[in-house]
């Protein structure tokens, strides 16, 4: 089977890392020949570049690489993000391949005469969480499967988890990873609560693993505060999650929230926002803690709770690991496996 992907994402984000692990899932069945179509600055390249049976293709943009991508007479073609799902529909025009394409964004659709076009012309629309799903089925632009994102499989140094809590010695250590973005990830909300906990749990760190457009200005609202440390971008984060004690993501909004399967797959108990895709993986007093959005106190009293009960932190934890067979990437694989077959065969 060929099978062509699109991401054309300038950088590397949540929705570039699962493109990443389904190629590489992909790439062990014996007869699937995969290709990527992607930007020629794209950290996908790099990072795929050792992929057995994966070639590339350039598209700096949505009209470029069809004719290199039209000589392969590929079976199907899956989008990966919005700009691929307007590629994967002029390829059908022009060549007659069928796409399908995958949904990662809680946002509804917007409902403009392109989407209509390119929605519809999608042999299947993939949702990532079940709101997805819901917001994409309310369209009427035709039917929507249910295929979440996977967890990452982060290789874990046990030595940096333990200088990590050498450098904060009789620390409650809180960590929140993400692009520092508030208005998607409510990183303000988290540094509200850190202020509150500064005076009820004396002994809570909050780390802040990432970069973004709101670094310097969160940075900044956050000086002075002793319970507050900005960690930077790690390229392994997955050698620091095992050092935590609990997790914090009072995202906004978020198509699932696939760090978070990292994060149980660490074995560290989550307070998260009730948002977007989040509940279909966070599953309220069994496999983490939920408060609603932007609710500071919600969040403090949560995180609280944990801090004092460890019994139940451990409850948590374990509960969320026991689900995690359902998010490997090989899971992730094999159910766009069978769509891609059943697509193919219509």
């Amino acid at each position: 089977m060929k099978i062509i992907h699109v991401n054309l994402a300038k950088g590397y984000r949540g929705g570039e890392r699962q493109t990443e692990l389904l190629i590489r899932a992909l790439s062990s069945y014996d007869n699937a020949e995969q290709w990527l179509v992607c930007r020629r600055d794209s950290p996908l390249r790099s990072r795929l570049a050792r992929v057995p049976e994966l070639g590339f293709i350039d598209a700096d943009h949505q009209l470029a690489g069809h004719g290199v991508a039209g000589r392969l007479r590929a079976d199907i073609v899956h989008a990966h993000d919005a700009k691929a799902v307007h590629w994967a529909g002029l390829h059908r025009l022009w060549h007659g391949v069928p796409y399908l394409l995958t949904r990662r964004v809680d946002a509804p659709v917007k409902d403009r005469i392109s989407n209509r076009f390119f929605y519809r012309g999608a042999v299947k629309r993939v949702a990532i969480s079940s709101l997805i799903q819901h917001q994409l089925e309310a369209r009427e632009w035709g039917e929507v499967a249910l295929i979440p994102s996977a967890l990452s499989g982060l290789k874990a140094d046990p030595e940096q988890a333990k200088a990590l809590r050498a450098d904060f010695p009789g620390k409650y250590l809180i960590g929140h990873v993400g692009a520092l973005v508030d208005r998607h990830k409510g990183q303000r909300v988290l540094l509200e609560a850190a202020r509150h906990l500064e005076q009820i749990k004396p002994d809570v760190q909050v780390l802040f693993f990432g970069q973004g457009e709101d670094s310097e200005a969160l940075e900044a609202e956050a000086a002075g505060r002793s319970n507050v440390t900005f960690m930077g971008f790690k390229d392994n984060i997955g050698d620091y999650l095992p050092g935590l004690d609990l997790f914090a993501f009072p995202s906004r909004n978020e198509g699932l929230g696939s760090v978070l399967l990292d994060v149980m797959d660490a074995g560290v108990p989550i307070v998260a926002s009730r948002v977007g895709g989040i509940p279909d993986i966070v599953r309220d007093e069994k496999t983490g803690l939920l408060v609603p959005p932007g609710d500071a106190e919600a969040l403090t009293d949560a995180i609280a709770r944990l801090h004092d009960d460890a019994e139940l932190a451990k409850t948590l934890a374990a509960g969320a690991s026991a689900q995690l067979a359902h998010y490997t990437p090989e899971a992730m694989a094999d159910a766009y496996w069978i769509l891609y077959k059943s697509l193919i065969q219509c």
